[in-house]
């Protein structure tokens, strides 16, 4: 059991360090269309994303066809981002609550229809901080940027180690709940055939009585 619970944290750990904290994505969306990206966000953990039309025309503006409305809430129905109408933008927030974080783009209706290229980066937790910017900015010799970009991966990992035992904790909770629940399923039903078959006995008794069989 011990061997066990030890190899599943080496594959949690291992997953934490190569799982995707960035995801660049291209897609395309038809006229007066919707596509959704979900994002599983720890709380209090740094998210900021990218998006922009391609312009199938270089050096040329977008067409009013060429448009999109962007939307980012979380499980709990916030927003944190709106905007319409818009060939490109942005989004940086700090994520309030652990969850499933969604991003809704919305493809202006239009007639023919015509379909839009769009590519979408987001980045959350260590990829979404730009070290580059606060070393140029702090002017920091090159080796002390390093051990600050290695220190906070090392931090995130150590978060994201923290995030994955509470989630474990609440599957083997919501397993006992479930277990316990079936245990007592079981017993109910059992008393509940106990009692139908009584009846039936009951029943059959009282019928060949009345019949003067027995």
């Amino acid at each position: 059991m011990f061997l066990q619970s030890q190899k599943l944290w080496t594959m949690l750990i291992i997953l934490a360090i190569w799982s995707p904290i960035s995801h660049s994505l291209h897609f395309d969306l038809h006229s007066g269309r919707t596509k959704c990206i979900a994002e599983d966000i720890k709380s209090n953990s740094m998210t900021v994303g990218k998006y922009n039309i391609d312009n199938p025309h270089e050096g040329q503006a977008l067409p009013q066809s060429h448009k999109i409305s962007v939307k980012v809430t979380s499980n709990s129905g916030n927003n944190y981002h709106h905007a319409e109408q818009v060939d490109s933008g942005q989004f940086a927030f700090s994520a309030v609550e652990a969850g499933d974080y969604m991003a809704c783009f919305t493809a202006v209706d239009h007639k023919p229809e015509v379909s839009l290229s769009i590519d979408f980066e987001w980045k959350t937790g260590v990829q979404s901080k730009s070290w580059a910017n606060v070393a140029k900015k702090s002017q920091v010799e090159v080796m002390e940027f390093e051990v600050k970009s290695l220190l906070d991966t090392v931090n995130s990992i150590h978060e994201e180690m923290y995030y994955l035992r509470d989630r474990e904790e609440e599957m083997q909770d919501l397993n006992r709940s479930t277990n316990t629940k079936m245990a007592w399923f079981s017993v109910l039903s059992f008393f509940v055939c106990i009692g139908v078959a009584g009846m039936q006995f009951l029943h059959l008794k009282t019928f060949f009585e009345k019949k003067k069989v027995i």
